[in-house]
């Protein structure tokens, strides 16, 4: 089925049925002219909507942030500072068997709103990736890559009892063994200096130039995404990020000449993300 902003905008309804309530869906950012949509609220309930509308995918990619389960109470050096691992309730751990459920979920609706031949990329750290990649197995995913992203100035560790954590994980799969990818093999190659581009990806974190909206615990540099959609997109693509957060896909995409939508549940966020929109269209 074709996309078209107009039809987009109906896809989620103004009340979504769950099992047990219902729970109103906000429309909080529209912008038919340039194909941008972002939504507050569940992102399995929305996901469940679109596929409902589309049952043969309507997205091109999908760049997902999960939440890594890692704000175990720990400790960390931010700015010269002892700060707190703790990035919220939503990044608590509930163990690996619910952590696992979780995580099938919400890979099982990327995968069925994704088009036959559409892609999805997924980061994260040890404390969740590995789980990801073994959902995505089980689902027929095909795993195309994993991405390491180093970063050059990773906080130290305070323990001194392990190795300085220094990069991510990024899981790039395509929704299933027949999908046929976009890979842009010739940009990439350009990028690199006319070689093959490795899999060990350096770049710095979000510096204050990205921040002037607000700042988001997890949020990710606009180049790492702008790769990831360069890569595997091509302009006018269709892309949905379920964990918006602060909406860096958004406004990666939009950039880049692509179409989004956004799927955030903490109104806080989708604040920050609609600044960053109107920052970026103003640009």
């Amino acid at each position: 089925m074709d996309f078209t902003p107009s039809r987009f905008e109906e896809t989620v309804e103004p009340y979504i049925v769950s099992r047990d309530h219902v729970r109103p869906t906000k429309v909080a950012y529209s912008d038919s002219d340039r194909g941008a949509y972002l939504y507050q609220g569940d992102c399995l309930e929305i996901m469940e909507e679109i596929s409902r509308k589309y049952p043969d995918g309507c997205f091109d990619m999908i760049f997902a942030d999960p939440p890594y389960r890692l704000s175990n109470g720990g400790m960390t050096c931010y700015a010269g500072k002892v700060a707190k691992v703790d990035k919220g309730i939503w990044d608590k751990s509930e163990g690996p068997e619910l952590d696992f459920a979780y995580t099938k979920s919400w890979l099982a609706l990327c995968q069925q709103v994704l088009k036959p031949n559409g892609t999805i990329w997924v980061s994260g750290t040890r404390h969740i990736i590995h789980i990801v990649g073994y959902a995505m197995q089980l689902l027929g995913m095909k795993i195309l890559n994993d991405i390491t992203w180093e970063k050059p100035n990773p906080p130290p560790n305070l323990s001194c009892r392990y190795f300085t954590h220094s990069t991510e994980t990024l899981l790039w799969a395509a929704k299933s063994e027949k999908s046929k990818h976009v890979f842009n093999y010739n940009d990439m190659r350009e990028e690199a200096g006319g070689k093959q581009m490795k899999s060990v990806w350096q770049f710095l974190p979000p510096g204050k130039g990205e921040k002037t909206c607000g700042k988001h615990p997890t949020q990710k540099p606009l180049a790492l995404i702008d790769r990831c959609i360069r890569a595997s997109t091509n302009p006018g693509d269709f892309i949905l990020d379920p964990f918006a957060g602060s909406s860096t896909t958004g406004v990666s995409a939009l950039i880049a000449g692509r179409r989004f939508c956004g799927i955030e549940k903490e109104s806080e966020f989708v604040d920050l993300s609609k600044c960053r929109f109107e920052e970026a269209l103003r640009k």
